[in-house]
């Protein structure tokens, strides 16, 4: 009958019509989230995924003031320690290949390190429960140029002291990262820049990710980090500690960052039993908004995140996995951090309590 067709038709009319007006009244909402990134300032870049497809994906403000190179989804920002998790995967990857135990002592690869090591494994360093002195705090005093992961080791192994038994307590650390990354040169027998690119990033297809290595490595489509001093915008892209890889080196975009969080959904990269390593609960923290770490992530009771925070960034990863639901913020900013912003954008696409 043409009067049911005709009511099927405007039921379907009138149903796409309301899903485009909460569309629409949803980009709103973010872009209002976003506005002060907004205009001839640091920008930022945000991408939403939910069942694998990119249902947000936006970038605001510059990525270069000097030259007005304005953001885009393709710009690569510096993760800092959202590199944490990638560090992870690769000693993951070598435990599959045999090449390395999770419960191997650090210092079966890194022999140099003092007495109070001993009985530090991998998987403490993984799980920030190493006890391992942050070599931030006794840097050279005449530090000039730019620290590496290679003088993270000489930094430590001046230091035969740690902050508890290793095991018994959790404190982030960014040397047991550092660390781990000269573990994964020496197991896999190529640098961790090299690796990293071989290993993850070119069979993903994230073609423009890189650890950066300043005259051996370049950023495509680069961001540069600000911050805001005495009311202006100052470049602040370099510290004496972002040549350090494992903790906190790699650039990449919302669009490689798209390629690396459908990877975490099956076992093109990781088998199933190395993901469940890396988002299982392998320590409570001592941070009240975060319970648990597992290996490069910080563990909810519905969600897997990871902040990066540098001279200049300010970034984060939520995933939902159950709701196969992720939202990515990255900012060349010293300031707002943005992990309160992404979960102001999650309430808009996770149904409330």
């Amino acid at each position: 009958m043409k009067w049911v067709d005709a009511l099927r038709a405007f039921v379907l009319g009138t149903g796409m019509l309301a899903s485009a007006l909460a569309h629409a009244g949803r980009e709103e909402d973010i872009d209002q989230l976003m506005s002060r990134y907004q205009g001839q300032v640091p920008g930022a870049s945000v991408l939403v995924i939910r069942d694998g497809q990119p249902v947000f994906r936006r970038s605001y403000g510059l990525a270069k003031l000097e030259d007005n190179v304005a953001a885009t989804p393709s710009t690569n920002y510096r993760l800092a320690s959202i590199t944490k998790q990638f560090t992870a995967a690769c000693i993951l990857l070598l435990a599959e290949d045999g090449k390395l135990s999770l419960d191997d002592p650090v210092k079966r690869w890194l022999p140099s390190l003092p007495a109070a090591a001993d009985a530090v494994t991998l998987r403490h360093l993984l799980s920030h429960t190493s006890g391992l002195i942050d070599y931030e705090e006794v840097m050279p005093e005449d530090l000039t140029g730019q620290l590496r992961d290679a003088d993270v080791l000489r930094i430590l192994e001046g230091e035969n002291r740690g902050y508890f038994a290793p095991g018994s307590q959790y404190r982030y650390s960014n040397s047991g990262y550092a660390l781990l990354a000269l573990v994964v040169g020496r197991a896999s027998g190529q640098d961790f820049a090299s690796f990293l690119r071989q290993r993850i990033f070119q069979p993903l297809g994230m073609d423009d990710t890189v650890a950066l290595e300043e005259g051996r490595s370049t950023v495509a489509r680069r961001a540069y980090g600000y911050s805001e001093i005495d009311g202006r915008w100052t470049r602040t892209d370099q510290s004496p500690t972002s040549a350090v890889l494992g903790d906190g080196g790699i650039y990449s975009s919302l669009d490689d960052l798209a390629k690396w969080d459908a990877a975490l959904y099956d076992e093109r990269l990781l088998k199933q039993s190395s993901l469940n390593l890396a988002f299982s609960r392998a320590t409570s923290t001592s941070e009240t908004d975060v319970p648990f770490y597992g290996f490069g992530w910080r563990i909810n009771s519905d969600s897997v995140w990871h902040s990066g925070e540098s001279i200049g960034f300010r970034n984060v990863i939520v995933r939902y996995p159950k709701q196969r639901l992720s939202i990515i913020v990255l900012t060349n900013r010293n300031d707002p951090e943005p992990y309160k912003t992404a979960l102001a954008i999650t309430r808009h696409y996770l149904p409330g309590p």
